[in-house]
């Protein structure tokens, strides 16, 4: 019998791969996200849309590339936001879809970190809005 501390794990287990076929796999499994959410999520099909329009005009927009940064990288957040409030929502449905206090927790705080980043968000190109043109 083998000992369980040196027998090689599933493929499937993390740490199987190494180097740049772990930095591919890990590629996969982002895009594949991407496109879950995508395909599942009407909020960050939303979001993506509204990216694929102000990403332009935060380069037309800004001054400097601090500027580009801060208008640019306000909206990479609401997605990064949005994507993480997805997971949490996925991951409270596969406990159990009946209803609980505790997933309605996970799920208003989830929806708080959307609504804190969309805010953000709309505050900074108001901002950058306001001194370009006024």
């Amino acid at each position: 019998m083998s000992d369980p501390a040196t027998t090689t794990p599933p493929r499937h287990q993390k740490g199987q791969y190494t180097g740049l076929d772990r930095v591919i796999r890990a590629g996969k499994h982002s895009w594949d996200g991407f496109v879950r959410a995508y395909r599942d999520e009407s909020a960050f099909r939303q979001e993506i849309w509204l990216a694929a329009v102000l990403m332009p005009l935060a380069f037309a927009l800004g001054k400097t590339w601090q500027d580009v940064a801060l208008l640019a990288g306000s909206v990479v957040l609401v997605l990064i936001t949005e994507l993480l409030n997805s997971a949490v929502e996925a991951a409270v449905d596969r406990i159990s879809l009946d209803w609980h206090d505790l997933t309605k927790k996970a799920k208003d705080i989830g929806s708080a970190a959307v609504l804190l980043a969309l805010l953000l968000c709309l505050g900074i190109w108001a901002a950058a809005l306001w001194s370009r043109f006024l």
